[in-house]
């Protein structure tokens, strides 16, 4: 195999989640180019991802009204490059009919609707942690092996811009816990209720400050998340506020953390594969979905059953911080 390629649709955490399988596929085919195919919100995921670039990205965007020029387009792209093999995380009947239409003769995909336009049809077994799901794929390339746990590559530029940050907040000697409570607008369109309320944050870093007093209190501020972080800094307002201005350089900040405390987000699957101590809290999404079964390093926290992220009470979050 000399190129290879594959459509990852999704969010940052999505591509996140599928590195272990471009790193199966890099060690099995090693001088190989290997592109893929990602919505533009999603394209920065690439520059911590260890097996290729951004230069490797091609852009896309799956949930827009794409017209016939625009597939067209696509199509013309892919075949210029004669690509070996294509896999693709997604179903969709038209997503199928244009890998057809490609011409590449090794087609990979999960079972479902459209298989005859497949070469390799793979079961779906959703119920498994995502990046193993994903991972599941490599066996029509004859890949055996376990997935591989979810691993990122900083640039020396992220960490010494990190380094310098933790200067600048003088947390460098001491260090310090690192809160990301936002979620993207995206997520929020979708009705998908991921932000925990300001009100009870303030009291989950109240009470972490009365009993770590010397230990400081870091806030992530991203690009959405200006309203959060002014609604903690109303109550809390000597806490220390950081803002990344790319992913590597926010995964950089969460690796030097003590303690990580999140939501359901791009940033937590950053904490799982820099190995920061993390706490995660969940709405309904099932946590064993997006998060590898390591209880003594990441822990999560869901509501009661069919209520939202806002019913989870302070203490449950103090409590699982504690927890040993």
């Amino acid at each position: 195999m000399k190129r290879l390629l594959a459509l990852v649709p999704g969010g940052v955490g999505d591509q996140i989640l599928f590195f272990p399988t471009l790193a199966a596929l890099r060690q099995k085919y090693p001088q190989a180019e290997i592109n893929v195919i990602v919505e533009p919100r999603s394209v920065g995921a690439y520059r911590v991802c260890p097996s290729i670039s951004e230069s490797n990205v091609i852009k896309f965007d799956f949930k827009d009204r794409n017209s016939l020029a625009d597939f067209s387009n696509l199509l013309g792209i892919i075949r210029d490059r004669e690509y070996d093999a294509v896999l693709s995380l997604g179903r969709r009947l038209s997503v199928r009919f244009l890998l057809w239409l490609t011409g590449i003769n090794k087609r990979v995909s999960y079972d479902g609707q459209g298989n005859l336009f497949l070469t390799d049809v793979i079961p779906l077994q959703p119920d498994q942690y995502a990046a193993t799901m994903y991972h599941d794929l490599v066996r029509g390339f004859g890949i055996t092996n376990p997935c591989p746990p979810v691993k990122l590559a900083l640039a020396k530029s992220d960490l010494n811009w990190a380094n310098n940050e933790q200067q600048r907040l003088q947390v460098k000697e001491s260090g310090y816990i690192l809160l990301h409570g936002g979620a993207s607008q995206l997520s929020v369109k979708q009705g998908m209720v991921k932000i925990y309320p300001p009100e009870s944050w303030v009291k989950v870093l109240q009470e972490v400050r009365a009993k770590l007093p010397n230990l400081p209190i870091v806030v992530v501020r991203g690009p959405e998340d200006g309203a959060f972080v002014q609604s903690l800094m109303a109550q809390l307002p000597d806490l220390r506020v950081v803002a990344p201005p790319d992913i590597g350089k926010l995964a950089a900040m969460i690796a030097a953390a003590n303690v990580f405390l999140c939501t359901d987000s791009a940033p937590m699957h950053l904490g799982v594969a820099v190995g920061v101590n993390l706490v995660a809290l969940f709405g309904p999404t099932d946590p064993a979905k997006l998060l590898p079964n390591e209880p003594s390093r990441i822990k999560f926290i869901q509501p009661p059953a069919g209520q939202s992220i806002a019913a989870i009470p302070p203490e449950a979050v103090l409590a699982k911080l504690w927890e040993s």
